[in-house]
């Protein structure tokens, strides 16, 4: 996939907190059903957080900082532009697709007569401070319904291939990210207060999750028409067949019975299921994408997940 060179980039909707020292130690830790949550599933902690977490360090040549650098959003302000630069800048990209995504659900909130209201993505190193207490990077990126902000650390990207064993890419970031974002229309729309604590896979948790697949299809779907927050041309100039199947790899990797089979000891035990199957995680972002439509995404009516 490649950005359209000439479409300015809004960094204003991300913050960078990669040079403020952390805070993972600080407050109240984020807790799976508990702490700052209070419901299953607002944050979509990859079930290997339940199997000894995710480690390891980004290394610079990825992220585009070194150990001891202070990052601030000043060096994105500089260095993301365009999407010029969003083509060359793993960190431009990023920015690139958070615009993109919020410009696309920015549009059809209003077609729906309803008002958007957008959400910062907070890049992040080893810990972070945020409105549902403190979290590390073992928690994967996540949402924060308390103070309506995305939060990831983007060593995550590296931990999907080399750990998950995923094929990786730019669009499989952008499924990560359109993912996050599914959960902030969900507490926009209310939905996420609607839903019952539990695991189990016919449980709200995981319809939740799926729903949130199902949104990033539909993001995907709309990816090179979805307005950008400035100016109004799209960010992504196409979408390959390769980046979609990139995307579906990545979704059938992150699915509860592939990470306890393959990352959590090999037993499968469906009544810990809290983001869904690998298939169903497949099936419903497949489900966006080829409707194209956020109605197509009602998981809480459907008897038969998949």
């Amino acid at each position: 996939m490649e950005f359209n060179e000439d479409v300015s980039l809004d960094t204003s909707q991300v913050e960078d907190l990669r040079g403020a020292g952390g805070g993972g130690g600080f407050g109240p830790r984020i807790a799976l059903g508990g702490g700052g949550l209070g419901i299953v599933g607002l944050l979509i902690y990859f079930v290997l957080n339940q199997f000894g977490g995710v480690g390891g360090g980004l290394p610079a040549s990825t992220s585009g900082v070194g150990n001891g650098q202070q990052v601030n959003n000043s060096d994105l302000q500089s260095e993301c532009k365009t999407g010029k630069d969003a083509n060359t800048n793993h960190d431009c990209a990023i920015v690139a697709f958070v615009n993109s995504i919020q410009g696309y659900w920015d549009d059809q909130f209003a077609r729906s007569n309803l008002t958007y209201k957008p959400a910062v993505t907070n890049f992040f190193r080893g810990g972070v401070r945020t409105g549902c207490g403190s979290a590390t990077s073992d928690t994967g990126p996540f949402y924060c319904p308390a103070d309506s902000e995305v939060y990831i650390d983007l060593s995550f990207y590296e931990e999907l291939k080399t750990r998950f064993g995923t094929q990786g890419g730019a669009f499989a970031e952008a499924y990560v990210l359109a993912h996050e974002y599914g959960h902030h229309v969900q507490n926009l729309l209310g939905t996420s207060n609607r839903v019952k604590e539990g695991s189990g896979p016919a449980s709200d948790s995981v319809r939740l999750e799926l729903q949130a697949d199902c949104y990033a299809g539909v993001w995907a779907k709309h990816a090179t028409t979805a307005p950008s927050s400035k100016g109004g041309k799209p960010l992504i100039r196409n979408v390959s067949d390769a980046d979609i199947r990139n995307a579906l790899d990545t979704a059938s990797k992150i699915g509860d019975d592939y990470i306890q089979k393959e990352l959590g000891g090999g037993r499968v035990d469906p009544s810990q299921f809290t983001h869904g199957t690998s298939a169903q995680r497949q099936k419903w972002f497949n489900t966006g994408l080829q409707s194209g439509n956020p109605n197509s995404c009602n998981t809480f009516d459907t008897s038969n997940l998949g």
